[in-house]
């Protein structure tokens, strides 16, 4: 677990010099891109009897399964100091498997993203890089109906969130965000030539789940397997967020410089790749 990660200071100046134009050109679409982040966010519901009541009940029903079968089946807890309540640990995994959505949905979305929507594609005037950005920005807004119900659900068990540890949360989570919006451009534009990436991805979406630490503790993960999984900034990202909101514990801050290098960098080559490949979409397609 001391294994050292890649120093994140070679993507400071430069790759800030890029970005701001780059967050430049979307605000100036921003009415456009909360017009298609609504859109994605309604029709996730649309015509069902419970509708929005989903956006709640979802989430409830993946973590009572998933504490069921790891936090009493198999009786996994995240800290051996064996004061971790069942309670505690459905918390911390309640915070790992809503990271892990907005990743895994993003992943498996993707490749259909932009083959589903061949209207837009011929519209040379649309930017069609709009539709990945407002399908990561719905998977956030379920994010933080997530983190409003980890919020009263820790307020129930008496278990509070650091508020610490709360005010750390968007330091955590922009290279999270960044991440997800850079992977989202890159598979969808992957999605157009190579039909077979929509098959691979749910693959890869369930490799992530279980390289992620979201069922137990990163203390166990050594040798050999934390040279592999040390690369996962998910990983990174949950333990991260465990140790700021639930455990008050001091932050790794080589670990979270490592996040932010790999947000950074991968959006700006998904985006990139995105616009270099976007004008052939229409022929494809």
């Amino acid at each position: 677990m001391s294994a050292s990660l890649p120093s994140s200071k070679h993507c400071s100046t430069e790759v800030n010099s890029k970005l701001a134009p780059f967050l430049n050109r979307f605000a100036r679409k921003r009415e456009l891109w909360w017009q298609f982040t609504t859109r994605a966010v309604e029709v996730r519901h649309r015509g069902s009897y419970l509708g929005a009541v989903w956006l709640v009940l979802n989430p409830l029903l993946m973590l009572a399964l998933y504490v069921t079968v790891f936090g009493f089946i198999f009786g996994s807890r995240f800290r051996g100091n064996g004061h971790e309540s069942p309670r505690e640990f459905a918390l911390a995994v309640f915070l790992g498997l809503s990271l892990f959505h907005v990743l895994s949905e993003t992943i498996s979305a993707a490749p259909s993203l932009i083959i589903g929507n061949p209207n837009l594609v011929k519209k040379v005037v649309f930017p069609l890089e709009i539709l990945p950005l407002a399908n990561v920005s719905a998977y956030w807004f379920h994010f933080l109906i997530n983190m409003a119900l980890l919020f009263v659900g820790s307020l129930v068990v008496g278990h509070p969130v650091s508020l610490t540890g709360l005010l750390w949360m968007p330091v955590i989570l922009i290279p999270h965000v960044l991440l997800t919006l850079g992977i989202g451009w890159f598979v969808s534009a992957l999605g157009v030539f190579f039909r077979d990436v929509a098959q691979i991805t749910q693959v890869v979406a369930q490799i992530t789940l279980y390289a992620s630490a979201i069922f137990y503790s990163t203390s166990l993960i050594t040798g050999s397997y934390w040279q592999v999984l040390k690369w996962n900034p998910l990983l990174h990202t949950v333990e991260l967020s465990r140790q700021a909101l639930l455990w008050n514990q001091p932050l790794n801050l080589n670990h979270l410089g490592y996040t932010w290098a790999t947000g950074v960098i991968t959006c700006l080559i998904g985006y990139l790749f995105f616009k270099k490949t976007k004008h052939a979409f229409a022929d494809v397609i």
